[in-house]
């Protein structure tokens, strides 16, 4: 009968659980090393959910905003992290709205200037290509593949922060490939 230490307690959860705690009763430098150890997460989903370095970083500082005015509501039933993907997802539905009432086509939102560096993983020509695809697929279908694939989520923290069943993110994944096949 072999027996396993239990593994070491994960002190960064513990960290944020306690920096969450104390952002929710005021305190500033808390709230601070909150958006510190988040902002390049919230950066690289927005980046990857409009493709404009400009209008990611108005994304990531709009969830910053926003997580400073909901803090004090979190209630932590799910991860802070979840809880920040779910503000960035509905940001970035929020943008793409104000886009289209704009008039903007939904090929201009996922333009790359050569002036702007994508992440290292979606360098290469084909890469960007695909994200492109992705960006045009339908909304379920785009945030679950952007959350599973991109952001390295398991369906099941996809359906926590998309607010629907684990099943559900499966059968968009799903489709997903199916309207991408079409579209490659």
């Amino acid at each position: 009968m072999g027996l396993t230490a239990a593994p070491p307690p994960d002190t960064s959860e513990a960290l944020i659980a306690a920096l969450v705690l104390r952002a929710r009763q005021g305190d500033g430098a808390a709230f601070g090393a909150l958006i510190a150890d988040q902002y390049e997460r919230i950066y690289r989903a927005a980046w990857r959910w409009c493709g404009n370095r400009d209008d990611a970083e108005d994304i990531a500082q709009e969830v910053c905003v926003k997580i400073g005015q909901g803090i004090s509501a979190f209630d932590g039933r799910s991860a802070f992290s979840s809880w920040v993907y779910r503000i960035t997802l509905n940001a970035v539905r929020d943008w793409q709205r104000a886009g289209a009432r704009r008039g903007r086509q939904a090929s201009a939102f996922a333009e790359v200037s050569h002036t702007e560096s994508a992440p290292e993983q979606e360098a290469s020509a084909t890469s960007r290509q695909l994200w492109d695809a992705v960006r045009q697929l339908p909304d379920k279908q785009r945030d679950a593949v952007l959350l599973v694939y991109a952001e390295e989520l398991s369906h099941a923290e996809a359906a926590t922060i998309m607010g629907i069943k684990e099943a559900t993110v499966s059968f968009h994944v799903y489709e997903a490939r199916k309207t991408l096949r079409g579209l490659l």
